[in-house]
C-alpha cells in the first residue's frame, strides 16, 4: 500500500547558484530533478507546489543567484521511480526466470511519470517483482517491453532481466512479435482488410493521433508508418467483432485506423465521438488477446492468450454474438 500522502508532506529547498542565475523556473526544476518529465515539472509548478522565495510564481520566472526554490508537498511525488502498491491486483498468466506476462485490466495505465502515479502496472511490478525495477530503458517503465492504452485490457510482456529486455525489444523492432486484439466496432466491416495510413500527432490536440489520408497534405510534420490488419469474426445489429493484428506499434494505432475507415471502436471517447452509445461500457471495447514471440533465452515459440474480461463478454452476450 502506498503511504498516506498527508503524512509525507514536507518542504525541500534548493539554493540557486551563480551558474544557474537567469534560468527559468521550469528549466531549473528539470535540472535539479532530471527524472521528472518536463510535463510533470510544469504541472507541479502550476499547482503551486514549487515556490520561489516562499511565493508561487510562473514556470517562466527567471531566477536570481541565492534565490531559494522550495517544493512543499508529498515527498513521494519527487520519487525517481514507481512506488510499490500492494493493493493492486493484476493476473499473471505466464512467468519464468526471464519474463512475465500479465493480463492488465482496463482503467490502469501501463506506467506513470512521477511518484504521484500510484495505481499503474509499474506500481504493481514494484510491489510484486522488485528485482525488475532496474530492468528496461527507464525507471518509470520497469521491464516493460511494450505498452497498451489505459482503457485497453489484455496482455503485457515484461522482461525480468536486461538481457531478455534487449532481445525482446529487438524482436519488436524487427516485427517478429505477433500481437492480436479483439475489438467491437461500429458498422459492418468487410470480411477482412488492412489499413496502412501513416500516423502523426494531431496539432490541434496533443492527446490525439491522426491518420494521414493524403500524403500531399503532409508538409514537414513527423509521421510514422503503420499497418493494421483485421478479420471479421461476427456481426450483429450494426456492429462487428473483429480480430486485429498490429504489424507496427504506433500510439493509438488500432483506434485511429479503425476510425479512419469508418469503423470506430465502441466506447472510444477520443476517436468515436459521433457514436456516443457505449453499450453500457465505461471503457472502449479493445482487448489485447494474444502474444506470440520467441523466448529470449531458449528461442522456442511462446504463444499466450487471454480471454475477454467479463464486461466485454456481457456486451457480446446481449448482442447474441457467440464466439
Amino acid at each position: 500500500m502506498v503511504a498516506d500522502q498527508g503524512s509525507l508532506f514536507k518542504q525541500k529547498n534548493w539554493t540557486v547558484s551563480i551558474d544557474q542565475a537567469g534560468l527559468r523556473l521550469d528549466v531549473f526544476v528539470h535540472q535539479i530533478l532530471p527524472h521528472l518529465s518536463r510535463r510533470e515539472a510544469e504541472r507541479l509548478i502550476e499547482e503551486r507546489l514549487f515556490l520561489l522565495n516562499g511565493r508561487p510564481v510562473s514556470k517562466g520566472q527567471r531566477l536570481a543567484a541565492e534565490g531559494v526554490v522550495s517544493f512543499v508537498g508529498p515527498e513521494q511525488w519527487l520519487s525517481d521511480g514507481p512506488l510499490p502498491n500492494l493493493e493492486l491486483r493484476v493476473p499473471i498468466v505466464y512467468e519464468d526466470a526471464c519474463l512475465l506476462i500479465v493480463d492488465k485490466p482496463a482503467g490502469m495505465d501501463t506506467h506513470g511519470f512521477s511518484g504521484r502515479d500510484d495505481r499503474t502496472l509499474a506500481n504493481f511490478i514494484a510491489a510484486q517483482r522488485v528485482e525488475v525495477l532496474n530492468v528496461g530503458k527507464s525507471k518509470w517503465e520497469p521491464g516493460l517491453v511494450h505498452r497498451i492504452d489505459r482503457e485497453t485490457s489484455g496482455l503485457v510482456l515484461i522482461a525480468k532481466t536486461q538481457a531478455s529486455f534487449e532481445r525482446l525489444r529487438r524482436q519488436f523492432r524487427r516485427r517478429q512479435v505477433t500481437k492480436n486484439y479483439w475489438a467491437l466496432v461500429w458498422g459492418i466491416t468487410p470480411a477482412e482488410g488492412s489499413v496502412s495510413y501513416p500516423l502523426a500527432h494531431d496539432s490541434r490536440d496533443r492527446k490525439r493521433m491522426r491518420a494521414i489520408l493524403n500524403l500531399k497534405t503532409q508538409r514537414g510534420q513527423r509521421s510514422w508508418k503503420a499497418l493494421t490488419r483485421f478479420r471479421k469474426l461476427k456481426d450483429s445489429r450494426g456492429l462487428s467483432l473483429v480480430e486485429i493484428e498490429m504489424e507496427t506499434g504506433v500510439t493509438h494505432q488500432i483506434r485511429v485506423h479503425m476510425a479512419a475507415i469508418g469503423h470506430p471502436i465502441v466506447g472510444d471517447a477520443l476517436y468515436g465521438a459521433e457514436n456516443t452509445d457505449t453499450l453500457g461500457l465505461g471503457r472502449h471495447f479493445l482487448h489485447a488477446a494474444s502474444l506470440e514471440f520467441q523466448h529470449p533465452e531458449t528461442g522456442r515459440t511462446i504463444k499466450i492468450e487471454a480471454g475477454l474480461p467479463g464486461e466485454l463478454g456481457e456486451v457480446l452476450s446481449r448482442l447474441r454474438v457467440n464466439f
